[in-house]
């Protein structure tokens, strides 16, 4: 049975990375739309009052079963304490993550950001070994090879040592997505996968919010324009994607887990270069497959 559900979450995670790779694309247009911070408040806005209805049906069918490895603190009120807490932390992470993720797609391609963004898999263990002390000496390698991959993807040809504006904030949004998955990685122990999952877009939406008062106005024509990426991003990327990224990490190994996400930047190149008509330089292709090779070794040297 454990074999068979571990066999389950890796569907759902290989389907998260397609999810998610494919997202860069609805994320893309609609900026033409709405700005950074009002397409991030309407996406969790959308996933937080989507997955109520499943969430609260989850933690009584949790409550009901009496199922210690998903309710499994003595206090109700300590649960909802670490709950709110739990959601609050992983929410913060995921909102800045996403918002600095969409002002990057502003001035770099959907194939570049989704390789950059797979960084987060080199970039986990370096923050293990701040965090936990956790050391492996191959990483450096590793580490070394993707930023040679960082480098051809980002940086233009010719002396100038110039990084692209939207690489770099896409390279910030692995770091806080990277972040945002320890910080699963320690609350999942003890909360309701999917009620973490609905806490974290609430809060989400909350910092989505609060960039859009204050650099944003947002119109509801605008808004009613952008209904279809908000749609996809709000219900499959957040709700789905995000939900199912949770559920895998608490049911699956790590490692398995993250070699799966990483397949993410492989679908948004594919939904860039199918969708959007978007090409990749011979330079940027070979920087993208460093890249690539870098995220897979992580998981399997």
């Amino acid at each position: 049975m454990d074999r068979l559900i571990n066999k389950f979450c890796n569907v759902l995670l290989l389907l998260t990375a397609m999810i998610w790779g494919f997202a860069f694309v609805a994320q893309s247009v609609a900026m033409n739309n709405i700005g950074p911070w009002s397409f991030v408040f309407s996406r969790f806005l959308l996933a937080t009052i989507t997955l109520i209805p499943i969430s609260i049906y989850s933690n009584l069918l949790s409550l009901k079963k009496g199922n210690s490895n998903i309710f499994n603190i003595n206090s109700k009120v300590h649960y909802i304490k670490k709950t709110i807490k739990g959601g609050m932390i992983c929410g913060i992470f995921l909102g800045l993550a996403s918002v600095t993720q969409q002002i990057g797609l502003l001035s770099t391609s959907v194939g570049k950001a989704g390789f950059i963004t797979s960084l987060y898999v080199v970039i986990v263990p370096i923050l293990n070994y701040i965090i936990y002390k956790r050391y492996d000496k191959k990483n450096i390698v590793i580490v070394m090879l993707a930023l040679l991959g960082l480098y051809m993807i980002s940086f233009k040809t010719g002396t100038e040592l110039l990084i692209e504006k939207g690489d770099g904030l896409i390279l910030l949004c692995s770091i806080l997505f990277s972040l945002q998955i320890i910080s699963i990685d320690y609350f999942i122990k003890e909360i309701n996968p999917v009620l973490l999952s609905n806490v974290q877009f609430l809060f989400a939406s909350i910092v989505g919010f609060i960039g859009m008062m204050i650099f944003e106005t947002i119109e509801l024509k605008n808004v009613i324009e952008a209904a279809v990426p908000i749609l996809y991003a709000g219900i499959m990327s957040s709700a789905i994607g995000y939900t199912f990224q949770v559920i895998g990490q608490k049911y699956t190994d790590p490692s398995i887990a993250t070699i799966i996400l990483s397949m993410e930047s492989v679908f948004s190149a594919l939904a860039g270069w199918i969708i959007l008509k978007q090409h990749l330089t011979g330079k940027e292709l070979l920087g993208c497959l460093l890249v690539f090779i870098a995220v897979v070794l992580t998981e399997l040297l």
